[in-house]
């Protein structure tokens, strides 16, 4: 028999200790095929927003597939180190070290296609469940019709298999520095006691306490600029958290005779300081991607709900019209004939704003009182109430990051030599007519002469619902053309934002999931490397008297503390991320964040139960015990 043959028939008759490194790698080639179909889409291609479908999806290509690279060489590392025993066993045989590499290679190589073939077929199947939910994220008029993609199906072979080759080259060279002996013993090479530093713990603790308030305290822009060496000071106390700190934890944990003479403590604790120091890398990467995944999701949530609440609230009246310089009655004219053919029942409202200057070289904007409050009793607003010369200056401070208050200082007109003496102020997004205007009585604003510059604004209060106002502003923007006058209808603004930010909210989506599915099967290949080392050890243990009730129960402590140590950390580090972004807009993403974080956290508890039943199951049925 050949070395290919024998390498092929190795995977082929040990399906079940390859399945689960093979599973991996063909879920990372389906998850970035599934991009390449939705990136090199013709529809899109052909459409208006290609430029950002194509920028989005490519970037996420990358992005995945740089993720894709440690995945699958941390998931050979742990699969090639269940099988130590095994190598050690073919060269006693005499296999040359050569041979073992070559062996190792073929092998890498044959999963490899094997997986890319496979990711590439049910990726295809899924495609065009992708691409109809493509349609509600991009606000789409239409599905996104299926086609076969030649160009998706090639970058992704060619990738992938590029990826693997190189894995292979790199994996063989992990066998070079194994004796024998080392071989041979595998994982049952006596462990060194687990050591941890008092300081390093103090450090670590010093560096998330500190790097968290310096997040939370930091406002506005201050937020930007802090995000950098907040991010690193955080990651480098996270690596300290899981390599000594925990460590520390549970060696005080064994001192203290209340804890650990209590039940089964003496068993969970005494292998749990071996645990967190062998888990101590696994838990850093799977909390740093995970509070990625935590942080771009809700991020992307918060930011969706930000936007819609914005426009929502800095537009009372569902559309506006400005025209420069001269009234436009036609155009306003046609606008109200496109709602009545709608049947929209709607209220129009006409404003004059005349922009003037002051003899301090100043130009400010001036309305007159009567079609103010019209504008702002329609809006429910604060009505001005001036006579003579008094004036009311309308402020807004708009939903995030408003300007301060005006004072009320007296300014006279330079044409007019008329000083306006403010007496009010308002707060009202009912119209914007620059960042702080005067409302003065209606014969002022007439005395005033005509200025340099007259703006005509038009504000529409239509009744309906959100795709008929959709449908009508993009037939009146359409029908207005590009001219040098302004109109704005809300629900046709927002139907635009969410064609643009559905692209970002569904790569943002994507590569969370990927970051978080990735850090659970990080999770699950580093309990399956351990699992012959539990049975022999749960056998012993078992035998000297513990119920399988008990098993169950120490089990599944080791397990609860595997799974939701690093995912506790990530919550706590996207829970402070999104609060420090709420800090930068001033807006509460309270509870888009709430959702994500909550959702990650049910599905991570879904997850733990499936493997944490199976575990138990694979532990006890070795030795002929029953799950309880």
């Amino acid at each position: 028999m050949s070395l290919r043959r024998f390498a092929f028939n190795n995977v082929i008759r040990n399906r079940r200790i390859y399945a689960g490194y093979f599973l991996s790698s063909a879920f990372s080639v389906m998850v970035f095929f599934v991009y390449s179909i939705f990136a090199f889409h013709p529809g899109l291609a052909d459409g208006a927003i290609h430029i950002n479908v194509s920028t989005a999806m490519h970037f996420a290509e990358s992005v995945i597939y740089v993720f894709s690279f440690f995945f699958v060489l941390y998931s050979m590392g742990s699969f090639l180190k269940t099988r130590k025993k095994e190598f050690g066993i073919l060269i006693m045989h005499g296999m040359t070290s050569m041979q073992l590499r070559s062996l190792v290679f073929m092998e890498n190589i044959v999963i490899g296609f094997g997986a890319t073939v496979a990711g590439i077929v049910i990726g295809f199947g899924f495609a065009q469940l992708i691409l109809m939910s493509a349609k509600q994220l991009l606000s789409l008029d239409a599905a996104l019709p299926f086609y076969f993609p030649t160009k998706a199906i090639v970058l992704t072979g060619a990738a992938f298999m590029a990826l693997f080759l190189l894995i292979s080259l790199f994996t063989v060279t992990v066998l070079r520095n194994n004796s024998l002996i080392d071989l041979l013993k595998g994982s049952n090479k006596p462990k060194p006691e687990p050591k941890a530093s008092a300081l390093l713990s103090w450090i670590a603790l010093l560096l998330i306490v500190g790097g968290y308030a310096a997040a939370l305290v930091a406002k506005g822009m201050v937020v930007f600029y802090a995000m950098i060496p907040v991010t690193v000071v955080v990651i480098i106390g996270t690596y300290f958290l899981f390599t000594q700190l925990s460590v520390y934890t549970v060696h005080k944990g064994r001192k203290s005779r209340s804890i650990f003479w209590r039940k089964t403590n003496i068993v969970l604790l005494s292998d749990l300081a071996y645990r967190m120091k062998d888990n101590a890398r696994t838990f850093f990467m799977v909390a740093i991607l995970s509070t990625v995944a935590f942080s771009a999701i809700g991020s992307l949530f918060g930011f969706k709900s930000m936007y819609t609440d914005v426009i929502r609230s800095d537009n009372p009246f569902a559309m506006k019209y400005t025209s420069y310089d001269k009234p436009s009655e036609q155009d306003v004219a046609m606008i109200e004939q496109t709602l009545k053919d709608a049947g929209l029942s709607h209220q129009s409202y006409a404003l004059t704003i005349k922009n003037v200057e002051t003899k301090d070289g100043k130009r400010i904007s001036v309305v007159p009182q009567s079609a103010f409050n019209a504008l702002v009793t329609a809006a429910k607003g604060t009505k001005a109430d001036v006579q003579g010369d008094e004036a009311a200056i309308v402020h807004y401070n708009g939903t995030m990051m408003g300007a301060p208050q005006p004072e009320l200082t007296p300014v006279t007109l330079k044409e007019t030599g008329l000083t306006l003496k403010p007496v009010q102020t308002i707060d009202t997004p009912a119209i914007q007519a620059g960042p702080d205007y005067y409302v003065v009585p209606d014969e002022r604003f007439e005395q005033m002469k005509k200025s340099e510059s007259v703006i005509y604004q038009y504000a529409f209060d239509v009744s309906g619902s959100h795709e008929a106002l959709k449908k009508a502003g993009e037939e009146i923007d359409g029908k207005l053309g590009k001219t040098d006058n302004w109109f704005m209808g809300v629900d046709y603004a927002l139907y635009q934002q969410d064609q643009i930010f559905g692209v970002v909210l569904f790569v943002g989506f994507f590569i969370g999931i990927v970051f978080f599915v990735g850090a659970g099967s990080f999770l699950y290949f580093r309990l399956y490397t351990d699992l012959g080392e539990d049975k022999r050890k749960f056998q012993a243990i078992h035998k000297i008297g513990l119920t399988d009730r008990e098993l169950s129960a120490i089990l599944t402590k080791q397990l609860m503390i595997l799974f939701f140590a690093p995912i506790l950390v990530a919550v706590i580090h996207g829970a402070v991320a999104l609060a420090a972004m709420q800090n930068m807009f001033e807006y509460n993403m309270m509870k888009p964040s709430l959702t994500v974080l909550g959702s990650f956290v049910v599905i991570q508890l879904v997850y733990f139960l499936i493997i944490r039943t199976k575990y138990i199951s694979n532990v006890k049925s070795a030795w002929g015990l029953h799950l309880t």
